[in-house]
């Protein structure tokens, strides 16, 4: 052999050699890489463990005999010996593709899961305004003014404030697929309690109780969406439950109108409701399963238990002694504690409690603009709504056409999410809103001059302008805020709702006062004035974030 060819076999040698050792490197990255991704999701799973029910270690309970002696072991029986560490019992998923992880599930099982608890938050919604077409007859009924009778549909919406402090650490406690199946349940039972009413007080006692168990959907199903979608299908899953959460409010008038003026009357609007109720509560039953980690933990615990008679299997999440006080405290006030301590929770719970006020209020100056206004009838009233469903749509399409853009930008970031990237719709919807705003009011404050399908078609941006605001704006919150999703929920359900309470309170007033294009006016450049929040977030969230004790680090 030549001195060539010796010199270029040991070159070809070197070069497989590298090849070999670049490949190994990359094989022991990605390796290290999974592993750390799966000891992350421990982490996590541990401290949301601890977070949410209490301290792990005994010496931190009040019960600690500390100091004092023991107590007899019973039975005449001397104290047995210290069993082996609790680590080596506790179970855990099987890797970063462990099909047992709600991440991992197929395809077809999350989108049953969204199109099912999807309807039943549109249900939700539904029942939170179908009541604002009988508040004439219900007014009529009962012999009270129309203000009186709106407390209906505004108790509804109060039941939505203060039940998510209650359904949401109930969720970081039991799962998601409890609150959501008790909340459902009693949301149809109160919606016949509705229905078969004779008194107003059993109205109004029962509308408030419907909107408390209802409000579960509204926590806890964010919530449930973030636990089974990655960080690159987690926003297309949100439109579903924003396009819900919207859709159905706009729709029930419009249906409603007709039931009402029908031979069925008001009641029937109810019973429809609950209806709508029960059946969501057996395709729930019937067909979704617990998606939240450490409560799939528990369940695989105690199938091994029975499986193998070791009564020592056990999940992260039951080695954790119940503390009341820790419970309380880390449970039902953080919501509250996230939403005044935190300036992204708080700024974004503003804009996003303000937009939905305004969806309720749209419910009072709709009927004014066009049914007084246009002379329209109470039904044909209602169906100017529809240009805002129409444009609640676009906005919806609006958000999927920016998933492209967020993924490459979460691919680029280690496949973290980049919740910033979630509010350029947000500016697109700061826009709209106003413009839409001023051009309903403006030209239905005319309409001697000024055709019905003028002031219709401002519907197109107004509702695309709610979507874009309310749907970035909640996608933003729950990555940022992904470990505490629940909770962040609760305190944006608890403020939104309250607003959504009050706005058609003074909704009659507000435009028969002001004027319909002055009202109009005001709520528009109170929009322009909260147009500034996610730009300055997409500039200054990411060091915001970094300030949070909430807040994973990203």
């Amino acid at each position: 052999m030549t001195d060539l060819e010796r010199n270029g076999s040991a070159k070809s040698t070197d070069y497989d050699s590298a090849d070999t050792g670049d490949a190994l490197t990359d094989a022991l990255t990605r390796q290290l890489s999974q592993h750390e991704q799966v000891l992350n999701r421990v982490r996590s799973d541990r401290y949301v463990t601890k977070e949410t029910i209490g301290p792990d270690d005994i010496n931190d309970l009040d019960l600690t005999l500390s100091g004092k002696p023991l107590p007899p072991f019973g039975g005449g029986r001397a104290y047995p010996p210290m069993t082996p560490s609790r680590e080596a019992y506790v179970v855990g998923f099987d890797g970063l593709d462990d099909p047992d992880h709600p991440l991992n599930w197929s395809s077809r099982k999350k989108l049953k899961i969204t199109g099912i608890l999807g309807f039943t938050t549109m249900g939700v919604g539904w029942g939170s305004s179908i009541f604002s077409a009988a508040t004439l007859q219900v007014a009529e009924k009962f012999h009270v003014g129309v203000v009186v009778a709106i407390l209906g549909m505004s108790l509804y919406v109060f039941g939505f404030a203060s039940g998510p402090l209650c359904w949401a650490p109930l969720s970081e406690l039991y799962g998601r697929r409890l609150p959501v199946l008790l909340g459902v349940f009693g949301f149809s039972v109160f919606n016949l309690g509705v229905a078969r009413a004779y008194d107003l007080e059993t109205i109004m006692i029962c509308r408030f109780f419907g909107g408390f168990f209802g409000a579960s959907c509204l926590a806890v199903v964010p919530a449930t969406f973030s636990d089974i979608f990655t960080n690159e299908w987690r926003g297309s899953a949100l439109v579903c439950f924003s396009a819900a959460v919207f859709c159905g409010p706009l729709i029930a008038p419009v249906v409603g109108g007709f039931i009402i003026n029908s031979y069925l009357g008001w009641r029937w609007s109810e019973y429809i409701t609950m209806i709508w109720g029960f059946f969501c509560f057996a395709l729930i039953v019937l067909f979704v399963e617990e998606t939240y980690a450490p409560v799939v933990l528990v369940s695989k615990a105690a199938k091994l238990r029975r499986a193998t008679g070791n009564w020592g299997i056990h999940a992260p999440l039951e080695q954790i002694e119940l503390d009341f006080k820790g419970l309380i405290e880390k449970n039902f006030s953080r919501p509250l504690k996230m939403l005044f301590t935190e300036p992204i929770m708080f700024l974004v719970t503003i804009y996003n409690a303000f937009i939905y006020g305004i969806l309720y209020l749209l419910l009072e100056a709709y009927p004014i603009i066009f049914v007084k206004g246009y002379g329209m009838s109470p039904s044909v009233g209602e169906l100017p709504y529809i240009g805002i469903i129409i444009g609640q749509l676009i906005g919806c399409g609006i958000v999927l056409s920016f998933e492209p853009i967020t993924i490459r930008a979460i691919k680029a970031n280690g496949n973290k999410p980049v919740p910033e990237m979630r509010l350029l719709p947000t500016i697109i919807g700061g826009i709209l809103f106003p413009i839409g705003m001023f051009w309903l009011t403006w030209s239905g404050a005319y309409h001697e001059h000024v055709p019905w399908i003028v002031p219709t078609l401002a519907g197109l941006f107004i509702g695309a302008g709610i979507v874009l605001i309310f749907l970035t704006l909640l996608t933003y919150l729950i990555e940022s805020y992904l470990i505490f999703a629940a909770s962040a929920m609760a305190a944006n359900t608890f403020l939104r709702s309250g607003f959504g309470a009050g706005f058609p309170l003074f909704a009659d007033a507000l435009f028969h006062n002001l004027g319909v294009q002055w009202a109009g006016t005001l709520l528009g450049c109170v929009g322009i004035v909260l147009m500034p929040v996610p730009i300055l977030f997409f500039i200054y969230g990411k060091r915001l974030r970094k300030l949070s004790k909430y807040a994973p680090d990203l």
